[in-house]
């Protein structure tokens, strides 16, 4: 195979990648085809921004089940005055006990925490641990 078939074959290769990304089945695709479609997904791009934008603000939390608890891990971009006693707040709604708390405050906010449940509040789950935290959090930067 000469250089210039190998290069035609590697050039047509590339073609049926870009082909399939772009879900394209044109022969030919003029250079106003690939703009325009360029211009299209600039556009998408910039619609889903804002979305973007609002879940970056949101809290992170994520809890796991232990044996007889919780462990909880919060990270915020953003930090309110009292974020810390909101958290805590709502372990105790929960009934859940701190056993083991790291907190970082400075600008963003940062906890990881093991709360252990009182025996007699069996009905907590993960899931309702982590809504009840993430109200907590949103109620205090006022959102």
């Amino acid at each position: 195979m000469t250089s210039r078939d190998q290069k035609k074959a590697v050039l047509h290769e590339k073609l049926q990648l870009l082909r399939s990304v772009t879900n394209s089945s044109a022969i030919s695709c003029t250079c106003v085809d690939a703009s325009k479609y360029i211009q299209e997904l600039k556009q998408k791009v910039e619609a889903c921004k804002p979305d973007l934008a609002e879940e970056s603000s949101l809290p992170m939390v994520t809890v796991e089940t232990l044996e007889k608890g919780f462990w909880i891990n919060v990270f915020s971009d953003k930090n309110c005055p009292g974020m810390l006693v909101s958290v805590l707040q709502a372990f105790q709604e929960l009934g859940l006990d701190v056993l083991d708390a790291t907190i970082s405050s400075a600008d963003s906010f940062r906890l990881e925490a093991v709360g252990g449940e009182q025996p007699q509040n069996e009905s907590v789950d993960a899931q309702m641990v982590r809504q009840v935290v993430v109200q907590a959090i949103k109620k205090c930067m006022g959102s």
